[in-house]
């Protein structure tokens, strides 16, 4: 055993740890050796028996690679006393003792077994990842220990490289915490110029290597790359040079070409490993001693506006850059280009968001369903599923057949035939249904073609030409039989797992309605006659190439779709065409019967019709001969409330009526009412439906008596104390009476400073509870103090406002002391004029 490596130094910790705790947490970072040493030094632990470890590998591929180093250090193969299982591939035997399994396979066997039997210890490696999956089997590992092994509890090791521990550990209920420094040696960091937006990501990635390979450092070159077609096409583009050997790196590629990329480069040679961020942490690759990270990943993001899932080019986070960094200090001092600048690290987010708050949780709720939950705060998260996606998701099965009603959370016989299938709950929906249409063969094709890549992409949207390559109508190239291979044992698998369906035969062959069975939402139909734009039935817009051949089908199923957030319309990148017969017959259930009772805006007038519709695409209109005044009341309605109370007859008066009742009701209470715009909208069928009789077209919510239907909200005797306690006007010592505007907070008297002499207290309304803000202008009406304390302005401010407006207005009295002035809005002229008559 590698005890030489750094995680030896805490292996006794870490035993010890284990011994006198049921879970515990182990940070240790990436070389240190955690996940090929400690499964391994655990065989002998007392606690553990004749039992078996589980380990759980966020990808297939770190999975295998684990798996093989094991065995190797004990001088064995895989499937011995170390195995793995992983989709399409297994080894294990009756002597295996350490099983290393990917996280979709754990969720399955805690369905099947929840208490785990013959199970001592299952290890969580690679926590920080924070897959969909590891935060699932956590979770119900958690309580299905504590539900069923109270007398023998079983053992949780999570390890990490990167992870909050004391968070975790808190999660564990105190675990221990076991930390590793590890060992790594020196990287130095260059940063490039700033990433503009838009740039080419592989351009720049083709300059650095060349500027690599040029310089005379030994060693192995990692490159992270966003996705499978930068690598493909800097792996293109990339000239030739002397001993190095390229080798790609990525989910997709076949087990030997996988293995190319993590062997030790030949003596005498270097190797470039292109690879996606698959190589962040999940895997060793021996030799490497440079990094270039374009700081890119492709990562998938659910969209709850659209209930669509959308693979996105983002940025990395600081965490994943670290990880990235490390990959270069394994073996010696190494070097990282990060191609971008220096202050742009610094913007990055400091942690990667965690996958259970960005991903579609359909899966997720359909197992949760299957495990007796219906409310995921049942369980233990580090982060709780998040509200709206988690609703969309249960939505999404009761449309499925998956939930019975509203109200009632146990799986009906369809979900629980979903919940028994390893796919996500779309595909798994229509292989039941493949089932019960005597379609199982080409239902299997289908989900196996829809679970990998698409190879096909440039070859049009159609998926019928994906199937004739998979029944070898179309030849294949070499470098795609991995993924034909993939797809057919993936099919078999799929037939294996139907035959414990109910089903029937000699159903057809109708690719098309097997995908609307997966995706109800994406059935679409043609904008128009000649067109390459369509309507799904989500409301959403999306386009085929206009050279594609299914251009000419009016209606077509779409399985994949994509684009970008925020834009108007989306591509479609793999569809069938639908027949439209079937909405009478096998998908009858998804065409709704409604009527429709509404404003039309482009029109201005009603609409009243009877709809057969699939979402947002109506299949045919009948029209209503009668209307009924309940409808159309309910219409006129909701017509208000989307264009809002503008739409009625306001004026300046009436607005000024509803802030007087505003400030009472919130000065005073009841019984003023709250007549807010969002009171009035909220009571529409109160105060405003029983006067729409009369309105038939637009123009005559003009005609409306608006302020009788207000007026009636004050019963007697407010109206009177309306204009007591909140009166329209004020007398002000001049004698003159000025309005108050009550629609600004606090109500402004505007009022010329002349003719508030001698007035030292502050006016109020309501009962004295509010000051009046006092706007004090110049003669021009221009304002020169802004005040609710007429008595410090007096004694303060206005002796600077004197100083500098007497000169500008000499006509108009600017008295020492205005407490003891005559309040007036005349002229000092006009007053002397005054005086003799007085007299």
């Amino acid at each position: 055993m590698h005890t030489d490596l750094p995680i030896g130094e805490v292996l006794a910790e870490l035993k010890a740890a284990l011994g006198r705790a049921d879970s515990v947490v182990l940070e240790a970072p990436p070389g240190a050796g955690k996940t090929t040493v400690v499964p391994l030094a655990l065989l002998d632990s007392d606690w553990l028996g004749s039992r078996k470890i589980l380990m759980l590998e966020p990808r297939r591929m770190a999975a295998r690679a684990a798996a093989e180093r094991m065995a190797s250090t004990l001088g064995e193969k895989a499937g011995e006393t170390v195995g793995y299982r992983v989709r399409l591939d297994s080894k294990i035997s009756k002597a295996t003792r350490i099983e290393v399994i990917t996280e979709g396979i754990l969720t399955r066997m805690l369905q099947t077994d929840p208490a785990l039997a013959g199970v001592a210890c299952l290890i969580f490696d690679e926590f920080h990842e924070r897959s969909l999956d590891s935060d699932l089997g956590l979770a119900l590992a958690l309580q299905g220990r504590e539900l069923f092994r109270e007398g023998d509890p079983l053992k949780l090791l999570v390890m990490s490289a990167t992870l909050d521990g004391a968070g975790i550990a808190e999660l564990l209920g105190g675990a221990p915490l076991v930390s590793s420094q590890g060992k790594q040696f020196p990287v130095s960091v260059h940063y490039g110029a700033a990433w503009k937006p838009r740039e080419n990501t592989v351009e720049r990635v083709l300059a650095c290597l060349r500027e690599i390979v040029s310089k005379p450092e030994t060693g192995s070159v990692l490159v992270f790359l966003p996705g499978q077609g930068e690598i493909r096409r800097v792996a293109q583009q990339l000239p030739s040079f002397e001993n190095v050997i390229v080798a790609p790196l990525y989910g997709g590629l076949s087990l030997a070409q996988q293995q190319q990329a993590i062997a030790p480069a030949e003596d005498g040679q270097r190797k470039i490993v292109l690879a996606t961020n698959i190589a962040e942490t999940s895997l060793t690759i021996d030799g490497i001693t440079t990094v270039v990270d374009s700081g890119l990943a492709r990562e998938p993001r659910f969209d709850p506006a659209t209930g669509m899932t959308r693979l996105q080019t983002r940025r990395i986070a600081q965490d994943s850059a670290t990880q990235r960094m490390g990959r270069a200090g394994r073996l010696q001092a190494g070097y990282c280009y990060r191609l971008w600048s220096e202050e742009q690290q610094t913007q990055l987010a400091p942690r990667s968001t965690p996958e259970i708050l960005q991903a579609d949780l359909a899966p997720l709720a359909l197992q949760l369903l299957a495990w007796g939950v219906a409310d995921p705060a049942e369980l233990r998260w580090l982060d709780l599923p998040p509200a709206g996606p988690w609703s969309q998701a249960l939505q999404l099965l009761r449309e499925f057949g998956a939930l019975p009603a509203a109200g009632s959370w146990a799986l009906s016989e369809v979900g629980t035939q979903m919940a028994q299938l390893p796919l996500h709950p779309r595909l798994a929906h229509m292989l039941v249904l493949a089932c019960r249409w005597g379609m199982v063969d080409i239902g299997c094709d289908v989900a196996a073609l829809l679970s990998e890549r698409d190879p096909f992409s440039q070859r049009g949207a159609d998926i019928g030409y994906r199937l004739l390559a998979l029944e070898g109508e179309v030849a294949m190239p070499k470098t795609e039989l991995g993924w034909l291979h993939r797809v057919k044992l993936q099919s078999k698998q799929y037939r294996r797992l139907c035959k414990f369906l109910p089903h029937t035969t000699g159903g057809g062959y109708h690719i098309g309605q097997l995908l609307a069975a997966a995706y109800p939402d994406r059935i679409a139909r043609r904008r128009q006659a000649r067109g390459h734009s369509y309507l799904l039935a989500n409301g959403r817009s999306a386009a085929l190439d206009p050279a594609d051949a299914l251009c000419s089908e009016e209606w077509l199923a779409v399985a994949e779709v994509g684009g970008r957030a925020g834009q108007a319309e989306d591509r479609i990148y793999s569809a069938a065409a639908l027949d439209v017969a079937l909405f009478e017959q096998q998908l009858a259930e998804r065409v709704e019967s409604r009527e429709r009772v509404e404003w039309d805006d482009r029109n201005e007038r009603f609409v009243a019709e009877r709809q057969r519709r699939i979402g947002a695409i109506v299949l045919s209109r009948e029209p209503l001969a009668d209307i009924s005044a309940e409808a159309r009341q309910q219409a006129l309605l909701e017509l208000v409330r989307e264009r809002g109370l503008d739409l009625l007859p306001w004026t300046d008066e009436l607005r000024q009526w509803q802030a007087r009742v505003s400030l009472l009701h919130t000065e005073l209470g009841e019984p003023w009412p709250d007549v807010s715009d969002t009171a009035l909208l909220g009571g529409l069928e109160t105060w405003l439906a029983p006067y729409l009789a009369t309105v038939n077209k637009l123009g005559d919510f003009a005609r409306l008596d608006l302020q009788g239907m207000l007026a009636a909200l004050l019963p007697w005797p407010l109206p009177r104390e309306l204009d007591e306690l909140a009166p329209q006007r004020i007398g002000v010592p001049s004698g003159a009476q000025h309005r108050i505007d009550y629609c600004q907070s606090p109500p402004v008297l505007s009022v010329k400073l002349q003719e508030m002499f001698g007035c030292e207290a502050t006016p109020t309304v309501a009962r004295g509870k509010v000051a009046l803000l006092i706007h004090l202008l110049s003669p021009a009406r221009r304002p020169l103090q802004v005040t609710q304390d007429l008595a410090s302005f007096w004694r303060g401010a206005y002796k600077e406002v004197r100083k500098e407006m007497q000169g500008r207005y000499p006509k108009h009295p600017w008295p020492e002391d205005p407490l003891q002035a005559l309040a007036t809005a005349k002229t000092k002229r006009r007053l002397q004029q005054q005086k003799p008559e007085q007299d």
